[in-house]
């Protein structure tokens, strides 16, 4: 039962003056458009037109449902051209859920920029590092380290990207450089708690070998801003993401250790990285707005990488 179509044919049959007129717009037989109005008609059990062989006329019930028939078109066509125009202009909501360290440092500023750019974008930035459903959340994009495990989403990689181990040169001044991952349990380390789960299991990699250490957690939290800040602090040793401690080795803030070996906080990890991706549910409908931003991310990163990995 197609009511908005019955409705849309009603309405071109009174502005066409005629159901023969009305049924050329759409390619209906005058026998078809007679038999969509006595269906509409019947389905409402009230006589909505007068016909005779050569005109038509509305009736009092008529006529009241053309006027509520126009305004119920008129709406769907304002509805449908507000989603075209999201669909392909830089406006409406967009919504994103990054790690937090990440988030605070490059993504948030490359959004207010954005913004600035395209005002009538209507941002909401997420910041956790467990991992959000993009989906069940209405997320529109996610930017997420790793491997994509989801295969529903869709993955572009934004910039190459790697786990390493970090301190400051006032801790390691202090407590020694350690050379091997078992020198690790005589340290302080700092640990990332993921949905209440403490990652006290680091893993190693060099060429084929492959190791994992038991860390003892001085510290632990489920914030990377917050871990970093402790590691820049001198409270122990991080693992933590090359983009999140960039600008702190840059700044001699940190120092990376044991840069012969690959690290991550899983086994699969060591071997297939750490890059970032930006995520997003479906390839087909993706605004143009979150296409931009996803660009925007890529240049920013791009510019950086020549200075950092």
């Amino acid at each position: 039962m197609d009511k908005l179509g019955d409705i849309d044919l009603f309405v071109r049959v009174i502005k066409s003056q005629g159901l023969a007129a009305a049924g050329r717009e759409v390619g209906l037989s005058p026998a078809r458009m007679t038999a969509r109005i006595n269906g509409l008609e019947e389905r409402y059990g009230v006589r909505l037109l007068n016909r005779t062989t050569r005109q038509i006329s509305l009736t009092d019930e008529g006529r009241e449902f053309y006027v509520a028939c126009e305004r119920i078109l008129a709406e769907v066509e304002q509805a449908e051209t507000s989603l075209q125009i999201g669909q392909t202009s830089f406006s409406g909501a967009l919504r994103i859920t990054a790690p937090s360290d990440l988030g605070q440092q490059h993504i948030a500023p490359v959004l207010s920029t954005f913004v600035d750019k395209h005002p009538s974008i209507k941002p909401y930035l997420y910041l956790s590092d467990s991992v959000t459903d993009l989906i069940g959340d209405g997320f529109d994009l996610g930017i997420r380290f790793g491997t994509l495990e989801d295969s529903t989403l869709i993955a572009r990689k934004l910039t190459s990207n790697r786990r390493v181990l970090c301190a400051s040169p006032n801790y390691l001044k202090r407590k020694g450089i350690p050379v091997t991952p078992e020198e690790l349990v005589h340290h302080d380390c700092l640990s990332m708690v993921r949905m209440t789960e403490p990652l006290t299991t680091w893993y190693f990699q060099q060429k084929n070998e492959k190791k994992s250490i038991v860390i003892k957690a001085s510290r632990a939290s489920n914030d990377g801003a917050l871990i970093r800040r402790w590691a820049v602090e001198g409270a122990g040793i991080a693992l933590k993401s090359y983009w999140d401690i960039a600008d702190d080795i840059k700044a001699k803030r940190l120092v990376t250790i044991m840069d012969n070996y690959q690290h991550d906080f899983n086994r699969t990890g060591t071997c297939h990285g750490a890059d970032l991706h930006a995520i997003y549910p479906n390839r087909q409908f993706i605004p143009q707005r979150t296409i931009a931003f996803i660009n925007a991310l890529t240049t920013h990163f791009t510019s950086m990488a020549s200075n950092t990995l």
